[in-house]
């Protein structure tokens, strides 16, 4: 006690309290603030708390009890009824961190005092009552049971290891329990009911093989038929009368035989006569027994090569009865079943050792009997090698498709109400993608070239030709009876395709026109097939190929989902849903092509269920595709035609350098300068003429002399380089008409552009610079009138639109037009961008 008021000072702030005692009047007194803590009472092992004030008197000494009379109240006060003195106490402390540290001790203490006091009560119970069994009488019988029932884990542990050391325990207890029964003691059997399951639920491996022999199996069984909780059931009778051994063929090792019989019984007790008495760690413990007796005897078994030939020799032999061969193969799937007890290694190596001997040939054979029970039987042993390893039956099925071929056969087989689904599952493990290129591809090929169309003409065959829902009573009778089932698993299994080989059942699919056959289930009353028909078209949609999505819209596949859609109604059932989820994929993936195809093929029928969500973004999609798209055609075309605009003249250019040679240019430059002493001769005022402007494109150009003539104003000249273009583009769209004869036509390109007659005069000029180097010859031959360079114009459709002719025939013609072309060239020349010489615009080019 005296180190009691030493406490740290690091401590203080933490463990300081105030003490509360609950009056009668029921108000808690304060009795007074000083310091708590853990620490061992006076003259004694058991430790309490104190708490003491700052002179070091104890204000409160409490024994820790071990009941459960402790309380903490929030995250400060801890409270307690004291079993001493019938007094409620609490501490309030200052701090949560002081209250955490002191209510840990408490439960620390009440721990261990409760680990003390169960070591001590086993301990005692090991020494004074297990130290060895009583004997074997009907007056020590509840002494027996309460050393097997009642007794501790350490007891238990003690009792199982009498029982293994006493050789003459259960005999003696088996023999009493025959002479209860004949004597009808009731009292007593239930007593040895107790005693035998006690026994049992000690989970002791060793007592569990004994008790399991053939010696004491039997009345081990009977023991456990009194119980007192259900009525009396006579397992033993059934075991004896109706539970028949049979060998398909005669196992001569002695080891086999007994676990057989040993695996039956410890199967039978665990799940038929104490399922309900037998904890979990018990269940565990017989099912391992359970498992290593079959790994025993499958072991023992495929290592006897004589009882593996025989096996297989019986069952290829044709004069084997029906009876023996269907014996045969349900031992044959037992067999395989059990092998799940082996090793994976173990496991692989038997299938294989199996389909080297010819199973599979055997299950060919089965498959095509008429028994349907021994038909799934055979199914079941093709779904375990599938589960071990699927390419050994694809391996066998590349070898030999008479397997996979009954295996589509019963896919279309009725079998009443066992399961469809395993040839289906069957199925869809060899079609699996996720195998070897090789097998994969040799399986595929023979389903789709086999077997698809015979899945498509099943749905053909078992579905109405005219309207959804409604078959005619001749179409009842000529229709084959197809159970919806057997169409629903095959409407499943063309969707599995789909998914993973993708290209090679399109092919099928647009080759056939398959898929307007799937999807006359929605023809069908049952409404499950109509909503496979449209999770089909689902799948289908959902790859976003762009050939299947025109196939569809060519054929107006989509139609019979629509109409099953309309037929509906407003009816909110699975069927909506799934088709308006199509609607909505298509929306989302702005599949274009079935978009646009839906809404103008079928909004006469879907403008009816506008109030859907998805209907109406399907609309406004639609509306904004539509947009989009005309958009991007206006930009196009005058983009088109601007760029027409800009490159006609280069274009002209090009097309004259490319089509002459050297040789051609100096030819049309000495007849350029022949033809001028010529034009100069027959100008009609007697003249010689001058040099017109090359953007004003007049074909023949006059002196003016006319004192009446008034130049037109000169707008042409300010119009900017932008105006320019749209200038020339409404020029050219003129020119284009042919119901507007234009007896005057001026024609202006734009600034920049180099007409094919300015480029050759310009060219012309070059050359007569170089040879002529008088200034007056080179003007001269600029003189040319254009008239004399007609061949090689690249506009030969001007005569035929109102040009200018130079004969006596359209002289007045020649004469009007003659005032706007000197007209507007005079303007153009008194422009400042217009003086420059065309020799210049070549030499700057």
């Amino acid at each position: 006690m005296g180190a009691q008021g030493e406490v740290p000072t690091v401590y203080n702030s933490m463990q300081r309290v105030k003490v509360y005692l609950l009056t009668d009047d029921g108000i808690w007194d304060d009795q007074g603030t000083g310091h708590v803590t853990v620490d061992y009472l006076k003259k004694s092992e058991d430790l309490g708390l104190f708490v003491n004030d700052a002179d070091n008197e104890t204000l409160l000494s409490h024994r820790i009890s071990s009941d459960d009379i402790y309380h903490k109240q929030g995250d400060m006060i801890i409270s307690w009824k004291d079993p001493e003195f019938s007094t409620e106490l609490a501490l309030s402390f200052q701090e949560t961190t002081g209250c955490s540290y002191i209510w840990d001790h408490i439960c620390s203490v009440r721990r261990n005092m409760h680990f003390s006091s169960l070591n001590g009560e086993t301990h005692c119970n090991v020494n004074s009552a297990v130290k060895e069994l009583p004997p074997v009488e009907l007056s020590t019988l509840p002494l027996i049971l309460k050393n097997v029932g009642e007794s501790g884990i350490a007891g238990q542990l003690q009792v199982a290891e009498l029982l293994l050391h006493d050789k003459y325990f259960f005999g003696k207890l088996m023999d009493l329990f025959r002479i209860c029964e004949d004597l009808e003691n009731i009292d007593s059997l239930h007593m040895i009911f107790k005693i035998v399951k006690g026994i049992i639920l000690l989970n002791s491996p060793q007592i569990l093989e004994k008790i399991f022999g053939d010696e004491l199996i039997m009345d081990i069984i009977g023991c456990l038929e009194y119980d007192p909780d259900v009525p009396h059931v006579h397992h033993r009778h059934f075991l004896r009368e109706h539970v028949v051994f049979k060998e398909a063929i005669p196992i001569k090792d002695p080891v086999v035989l007994p676990k057989i019989h040993q695996t039956y019984r410890v199967a039978y007790l665990k799940d038929v006569i104490l399922p309900r008495a037998l904890d979990e760690a018990t269940v565990a413990n017989l099912n391992s027994i359970i498992h290593s007796n079959n790994a025993i005897v499958v072991s023992l078994l495929k290592d006897d090569s004589t009882f593996i030939q025989e096996l297989f020799a019986r069952l290829k032999s044709p004069t084997t009865s029906a009876e023996s061969k269907k014996t045969l193969v349900h031992f044959l799937h037992e067999f395989c079943t059990l092998s799940k007890s082996l090793q994976m290694t173990q496991q692989l190596r038997l299938f294989r050792d199996l389909v080297s001997e010819g199973i599979l040939d055997i299950i060919a054979d089965v498959l095509q009997t008429e028994d349907k029970k021994l038909v799934l039987t055979g199914t079941d042993i093709l779904i375990l090698f599938l589960n071990q390893d699927p390419n050994i039956l694809r391996s066998y099925v590349t070898r030999q498709d008479v397997l996979f071929g009954l295996l589509v056969k019963n896919l279309l087989a009725d079998f009443g109400d066992d399961m469809h689904c395993q040839f289906f599952e069957i199925l869809r493990s060899l079609l699996d993608s996720y195998t070897s290129e090789s097998q994969k591809d040799n399986v595929v090929e023979i389903f789709y070239e086999k077997h698809l169309c015979q899945l498509i003409d099943v749905i053909t065959s078992s579905c109405p030709s005219n309207t959804i829902g409604q078959i005619t009573d001749g179409e009842t009778r000529n229709k084959k009876r197809v159970k919806p089932e057997i169409l629903l698993n095959i409407c499943d299994l063309l969707c599995f395709c789909i998914l993973h080989h993708p290209n090679r059942i399109k092919c099928s699919f647009l080759c056939h026109n398959m898929i307007g056959k799937v999807l006359y289930l929605t023809r069908r009353r049952e409404k499950y097939l109509v909503v496979a028909a449209v999770r089909f078209m689902r799948t289908l949609v959902s790859r976003n190929d762009e050939d299947t999505m025109n196939h569809i819209v060519k054929n107006n596949l989509f139609k019979p989902v629509v109409d099953a859609f309309f037929a509906n109604g407003d009816r909110y059932n699975l069927l909506n849903s799934v088709v308006l989820e199509l609607f909505e994929y298509i929306r989302k993936e702005n599949l274009k092509i079935l978009l646009r195809y839906l809404v103008d093929s079928f909004w006469d029928q879907l403008v009816k269920f506008e109030n859907f969500s998805s209907i109406r973004s399907l609309k406004v999609k639609y509306e904004q595709s539509l947009e989009s798209a005309g958009t991007r055609s206006t930009v196009s075309l005058l983009d088109h035609r601007k760029r027409v605009d800009e490159r006609a003249l280069e274009k002209e250019e090009e097309d004259y350098f490319n089509d002459n040679s050297d040789e051609e240019d100096s030819a049309s430059v000495s007849m350029a300068s022949a033809n001028r002493v010529q034009s100069q001769s027959v100008l009609p005022n007697g003249s010689i003429p001058s040099y017109p402007s090359p953007r004003s494109h007049g074909l023949v150009d006059y002196d003016d002399d006319d004192e009446d003539y008034k130049p037109p104003p000169k707008k042409l000249s300010d119009i900017s380089d932008k105006d320019e273009g749209v200038a020339e583009f409404r020029l050219k769209r003129k020119l284009v008409s042919k119901e507007e004869p234009e007896p005057k036509r001026l024609k202006w390109s734009p600034k920049g552009a180099k007409p094919r007659e300015v480029v050759f005069a310009s060219f012309c000029s070059t050359l007569s610079q170089t040879a002529l180097p008088c200034k007056e010859t080179a003007s001269a031959a600029f003189d040319t009138p254009h008239s004399d360079t007609n061949e090689n114009s690249s506009e030969p459709n001007h005569e035929e639109k109102g040009s200018i002719s130079t004969s006596n025939e359209s002289r007045g013609a020649v004469v009007e037009n003659q005032d706007s072309s000197r007209s507007f060239s005079n303007s153009l020349h008194d422009s400042p961008d217009n003086r420059q010489h065309p020799e210049m615009d070549v030499n700057g080019s």
